[in-house]
């Protein structure tokens, strides 16, 4: 990793304008994207994820996007270990590297390293599966609320993937993953980071949010869900638990009419970019935040010129 040269991050929550900021950047500057998005590493799911399309992506080159398929695995541990890759490529051809996502977890594991904990275990996690089939994930998330209150405090009591990570580093190695985490800091950066974080209003954002739901539907999201339900993949997969394909599926099942799908779509879109502002806000100081695009644009662009080979 090269701790001199500047790696230039945009985050915020999700509409906030990130990818439309970075393609104005691209028009001046020589620079490729390095998504940090957690949904968007999945093939065939575009719509859902706001994915770049492709005349965006002939204007500025994305990386680590379409890397997994939507029933296989992908953490930030692999998201840093590629994404470090890509970098390195990138400054190779004489491009500048621009980090792009707002999943807050896979840039901090790319900028501070993780913290070291135990390999996954099969055997195990084929019991904590089991023992979900039979009482039900719930019981898993309350029995990691005993253990570490703060680390089931911060995910949701539906994401089976974390909720039995965090359980298998307890069992295996008998401490709280808040203490494993707390314990490696993240003070030491791997790279000398700039980054900006666009935090529009809150009404703003919402209204935004609204706007690229019902755009989301236009576009073709109920065919783009009805399309991987038919490939085979499973509405329980993770990555089919996401906020607009979950509901889509009950559209699709008949369970709720298609204004209502549209609505809850919206309502658990803007909770989650709610949460995403509030883990924004305790990570990255008062200097980083600019509330538009447009004002950030200065800023990165001193950056890339002063960065620019």
């Amino acid at each position: 990793m090269d701790r001199k040269t500047p790696l230039i991050i945009i985050t915020g929550p999700t509409a906030s304008g990130k990818t439309g900021l970075a393609l104005n950047l691209a028009k001046t500057h020589p620079i490729e994207a390095v998504s940090a998005d957690s949904m968007q590493v999945y093939r065939h799911m575009d719509i859902a994820t706001a994915k770049p399309s492709k005349k965006e992506r002939v204007i500025l080159p994305h990386h680590v996007i379409d890397v997994v398929e939507p029933d296989q695995e992908f953490n930030a541990g692999m998201f840093a270990s590629i994404a470090g890759h890509k970098i390195t490529s990138i400054r190779s051809r004489g491009n500048i590297p621009v980090v792009i996502g707002g999943t807050g977890l896979y840039i901090k594991a790319l900028a501070y390293g993780l913290a070291e904990a135990p390999p996954r275990s099969e055997p195990l996690r084929k019991s904590l599966f089991s023992l979900i089939e039979a009482r039900g994930l719930d019981l898993l998330w309350r029995l990691l609320y005993a253990n570490d209150a703060p680390t089931a405090g911060r995910i949701s009591p539906n994401d089976a993937s974390r909720i039995i990570r965090y359980l298998e580093i307890i069992l295996l190695t008998g401490k709280k993953p808040s203490d494993l985490y707390r314990d490696h800091g993240f003070t030491r950066p791997l790279f000398d980071i700039r980054a900006v974080c666009i935090m529009p209003e809150r009404d703003s954002l919402y209204r935004d949010i609204d706007k690229r739901v019902i755009s989301m539907m236009d576009a073709g999201l109920v065919g783009e869900t009805e399309k991987l339900l038919e490939m085979g993949f499973s509405p329980g997969l993770r990555s089919m638990q996401t906020l607009a394909y979950r509901h889509t599926i009950r559209l699709l099942n008949r369970d709720i009419p298609h204004d209502q799908a549209v609505s809850l779509i919206q309502r658990d879109t803007r909770r989650y970019a709610k949460r995403q502002m509030t883990w924004l806000r305790s990570n990255y100081g008062p200097e980083c935040l600019f509330d538009s695009p447009d004002k950030a644009m200065p800023t990165l662009s001193g950056w890339l010129e002063g960065t620019q080979p």
